[in-house]
């Protein structure tokens, strides 16, 4: 929660969370905000230019742009969603695992984490798409098994830093079940590196996802998403050269908005940003306090000038050794070993 009040303080942290918001809204009111049916065609109405009644045009069956940009949020969106959330599954859990159940789980789970890395996505999504039919389901769950050693990776890192720590290890030593110790000292640490990866994770499967729905994959035209619009407007860009440019649009303000907020959630969660782990050292020329034990020096009480020695700031060396300061500022009382100004008469012997 601190770092989430820490990354809420940050202009661009809010700044992309009020566009993420605007998209979350379009992605489950889009289809009802659509001024007309997105899949209505209308020959007469081919290929027009942006008017009162079409603010973003007609593609080449007549469809209105703006209501099929709104409709194809949501598919977009879910989708992405669909994918991170498959990931996440997968490659947090056997993250944590491979460093509390053993030498066997580390083992089998880095090799099928370094054997999933080398596999290209797109292909990937074809080929399960192939053997599973062509849904959107099968092809996010495919997008999801790619993603996992990402998370896998990024879980394994931070839980082996934290197996190390004094207190876990103190806990172990107490008889603390690892449930425990992963619900109490863990997962509150590892969180916010697991939202850093999420924010990014979403903005790559959004763009994976519009790759597929380019090619035909996930979802069935017509019905619209990003990648089929810009599909279908590559093939008429001689009649409408600036259409490929609002779904384009789209895709590139979502994924720069999560990286955005990626980059303000790391900041915020960074031991410089964070008030507790500053370090507090003394401005230079303040003098460093002089420590209780200290044993207090030998005091003659005899007749000496006013100004003429003072107690230094300094902290002793050694037992019984003082740094004597002569100089002392204008208007400045001579100040004693506890701190106080005051015009007293004593005379300091080093012996």
């Amino acid at each position: 929660m601190r770092t989430l009040r820490r990354t809420w303080r940050l202009p661009s942290a809010r700044i992309s969370l009020g566009v993420l918001a605007l998209v979350a809204l379009l992605a489950v009111a889009g289809g009802a905000l659509a001024p007309h049916d997105p899949l209505a065609q209308h020959p007469v109405d081919m290929l027009h230019g942006p008017s009162a009644a079409h603010p973003l045009g007609t593609d080449y069956l007549g469809r209105d742009v703006l209501s099929r940009l709104l409709a194809g949020t949501g598919s977009s969106i879910v989708g992405a969603l669909e994918a991170v959330g498959a990931a996440m599954l997968l490659g947090i859990v056997p993250g944590i695992a491979s460093v509390w159940l053993g030498r066997t789980v580390e083992w089998t789970a880095q090799r099928a984490a370094d054997t999933l890395m080398i596999m290209p996505f797109t292909v990937f999504a074809i080929a399960v798409v192939g053997a599973l039919g062509n849904g959107m389901h099968q092809a996010m769950l495919a997008l999801g098994v790619l993603f996992a050693p990402l998370y896998f990776r990024v879980t394994r890192a931070a839980a082996l830093g934290l197996k190390q720590a004094q207190y876990v290890e103190a806990a172990e030593l107490m008889g603390a079940s690892r449930w425990w110790i992963l619900r109490t000292h863990v997962w509150g640490k590892i969180l916010p590196t697991v939202a850093v990866t999420t924010a990014q994770a979403v903005g790559q499967a959004l763009l994976v996802v519009a790759s597929l729905t380019f090619l035909g994959l996930g979802v069935q035209p017509p019905a619209p998403t990003w990648g089929g619009m810009l599909a279908s407007d590559l093939g008429y860009l001689a009649q409408q050269p600036w259409a490929p440019l609002i779904p384009g649009a789209a895709i590139m303000i979502t994924v720069g908005a999560l990286n955005i907020l990626a980059d303000a959630v790391r900041d915020s969660g960074t031991a410089a940003g964070d008030p507790r782990v500053t370090a507090r050292v003394p401005a230079v020329g303040t003098a460093a306090p002089a420590p209780a034990s200290a044993a207090p020096a030998a005091v003659d009480p005899g007749p000496v000038a006013p100004d003429s020695v003072t107690v230094p700031d300094q902290v002793p060396e050694k037992e019984g050794e003082l740094t004597e300061s002569v100089a002392s500022s204008p208007g400045r009382a001579p100040r004693t070993t506890n701190g106080h100004s005051e015009e007293a008469e004593q005379r300091v012997t080093t012996g």
